[in-house]
C-alpha cells in the first residue's frame, strides 16, 4: 500500500490545519489507519488513530481535545484536523495504514506496516 500525506506548512500558535492521507494499493476500506508525529530532535510519537470503518477512534491523551480523525472510504483518505495549535506540535506528521485488516485501532508504531513519506507542520510562536 502507498501513502501520500500533505497538508502540512507553518500556522501561527492557535490556528487550524488538516492533513490529509491518500491510501492507494490496497483495500482501504477494511484497514485500520493511524497518525504518528516526530518531533524535532524526539522519538516518533503516536497522535490517533481510526478504525477501518470508522466508528472507533483513539487518541494521544495529550491530544484528544484538539486533534480530530477521520477517513472516507470512498476517496481512500484518512484526515488528520488540527485545532488551536501549539509549538511543541511542530513535527514531521505520518500516516500509516495497519499491518492486519481488521480488529480495534492501535497505538502501537509496531501494528503499522506501511508508511507515508510525512509531512512537516510547523507552528510559529
Amino acid at each position: 500500500v502507498q501513502l501520500q500525506a500533505s497538508g502540512g506548512g507553518t500556522v501561527q500558535t492557535g490556528g487550524s490545519l488538516r492533513l490529509s492521507c491518500a491510501a492507494s494499493g490496497r483495500s482501504f476500506s477494511t484497514t485500520n489507519m493511524g497518525w504518528f508525529r516526530q518531533p524535532p530532535g524526539k522519538e516518533r510519537e503516536f497522535v490517533a488513530a481510526i478504525g477501518w470503518s470508522g466508528d472507533r477512534t483513539t487518541y494521544a491523551d495529550s491530544l484528544q481535545d484538539r486533534f480530530h480523525i477521520s477517513r472516507d472510504n470512498a476517496k481512500n483518505t484518512v484526515y488528520l484536523q488540527m485545532y488551536r495549535l501549539k509549538p511543541e506540535d511542530t513535527a514531521v506528521y505520518y500516516c500509516a495504514a495497519a499491518t492486519v485488516k481488521y480488529g480495534p485501532p492501535t497505538r502501537r508504531a509496531d501494528g503499522y506496516g506501511y508508511w507515508g513519506q510525512g509531512t512537516q507542520l510547523t507552528v510559529s510562536s
